[in-house]
């Protein structure tokens, strides 16, 4: 589903496109604290295989630059550092600062003091120069961005040639019986999970809604083939609940 240029949804809503970056900034303002509990539980910590799986078709090598976009709280970076070990090199860039804040804290309890580098940006400006990275991932972000197309465009942009794009997303199931049950249980579970957990429904309330109006599988690789990625391929998992989309800079 495509907005008006002067809109963006926020969840079933559409608001000024000027409004949502700090409508989203405070719904994660709000859940960060307990944010890795809250995934946990809504997915009964399949989110985690979900990474793993990322992390295998990223295949990190030593040497190489890693971007990882939306992933204030490290996730993505710490498989990233703790597969390389020693020399890993790895910036995380979120626009939220108190998500940025969990993640460092993350990093310093796992003992990862080395290796990561912590910018506050936008994904749809990002802080760095052309052809700056060999790999770009962003992991349950892309939904949250204001313009999706700028942000495919940015991280087309920071990639040097050869270099690869992984966007792991909320999708479009393709069991019909499924995604009916799925789609039940997000609607209520996660409102009244974030009431009990974070003490916040209304915040997980447009996480439930902005995973349904994100853009099918189909969908947002015509967006990325459209933002200049050659070799556009995606993989379902778990039924299409999520799929991990990939792309490459030629």
């Amino acid at each position: 589903m495509t907005e008006p240029a002067d809109k963006a949804s926020f969840g079933y809503r559409d608001v000024p496109a000027s409004e949502k970056a700090r409508l989203v900034g405070r719904v994660f303002e709000s859940v960060a604290p307990r944010y890795d509990l809250m995934n946990d539980l809504m997915s009964a910590g399949v989110h985690r295989l979900w990474k793993n799986a990322l992390i295998d078709v990223l295949a990190p090598r030593k040497g190489e630059r890693f971007l990882d976009v939306a992933g204030g709280t490290g996730d993505i970076a710490f498989r990233i550092a703790e597969r390389l070990g020693e020399g890993a090199a790895v910036t995380i860039c979120d626009i939220n600062p108190a998500m940025l804040d969990v993640g460092r804290d993350r990093a310093a309890d796992r003992g990862l003091l080395r290796g990561l580098t912590w910018t506050t940006g936008d994904a749809e400006s990002l802080p760095f120069p052309d052809r700056s990275f060999d790999a770009c991932t962003i992991a349950f972000g892309l939904r949250n961005v204001t313009d999706i197309d700028k942000a495919l465009g940015e991280a087309h942009r920071v990639l040097k040639p050869g270099g690869r794009y992984l966007c792991l997303e909320f999708s479009k199931v393709t069991s019909t019986a499924v995604g009916k049950v799925y789609d039940a249980y997000s609607e209520r579970a996660l409102p009244l999970l974030g009431r009990i957990i974070a003490q916040d429904a209304e915040s997980y309330r447009y996480l439930h809604e902005s995973i349904r109006r994100f853009p099918s599988q189909r969908d947002l690789a015509r967006r990325m083939r459209e933002s200049g990625f050659e070799r556009v391929a995606w993989r379902n998992m778990t039924l299409g609940i999520v799929a991990l989309h990939s792309g490459w800079r030629i």
